[in-house]
């Protein structure tokens, strides 16, 4: 039974686009968003290493985004790190696979990493703000450095979210 505006392909997702310009979930099959779950989870890992490392060296302990999601909510630093975890699988990993197609780019990476610096552009002029370190961080006390320093984490971020989704789409394929 087909149901208007809804396409009823093996393993896809309902297509909700509307008429937009932007093509979102219309023909996104259900292993992609999966792609993008392990993707993101993948890509949140390798984040959350670099800044542990970043941590146990003493680099600007001033940017420290798991204690800002975690005060933000009025919560332990546990609730930031699983926050910042549900950010990066959920939000971000499901988003790149639901966006895919709306990203420039012919390779997965180079998509990957335009994503992650939109995804930091977010965190520079929406979640440093609500954190209360003011605008790209500048309220943090360290100059252009937690503006430069997360971009850094982002592209790699984006970089690894890419790699991986384009590995897991690649045996969805084949």
């Amino acid at each position: 039974m087909n149901l208007p505006g809804v396409a009823m392909h093996s393993f896809a997702a309902p297509d909700f686009d509307f008429g937009c310009s932007i093509l979102f979930l219309k023909g996104t099959p259900m292993t992609d968003l999966k792609s993008g779950f392990i993707a993101g989870l993948a890509a949140t890992v390798v984040l959350s290493a670099m800044m542990l490392m970043k941590g146990a060296v003493g680099a600007f302990p001033e940017l420290d985004p798991i204690h800002m999601i975690a005060g933000m909510l009025g919560a332990p630093a546990l609730v930031g790190w699983i926050g910042h975890f549900a950010i990066g699988t959920l939000a971000w990993g499901g988003g790149f696979a639901l966006l895919n197609v709306s990203i420039p780019g012919d390779k997965q990476t180079v998509k990957g990493i335009l994503f992650g610096i939109a995804a930091w552009f977010g965190m520079m002029v929406v979640m440093m703000p609500m954190a209360g370190a003011g605008l790209f961080g500048i309220g943090l006390g360290i100059g252009a450095m937690a503006a430069v320093m997360t971009l850094i984490l982002h592209i790699v971020f984006g970089a690894v979210l890419g790699s991986v989704f384009a590995s897991l789409h690649a045996e969805v394929s084949a």
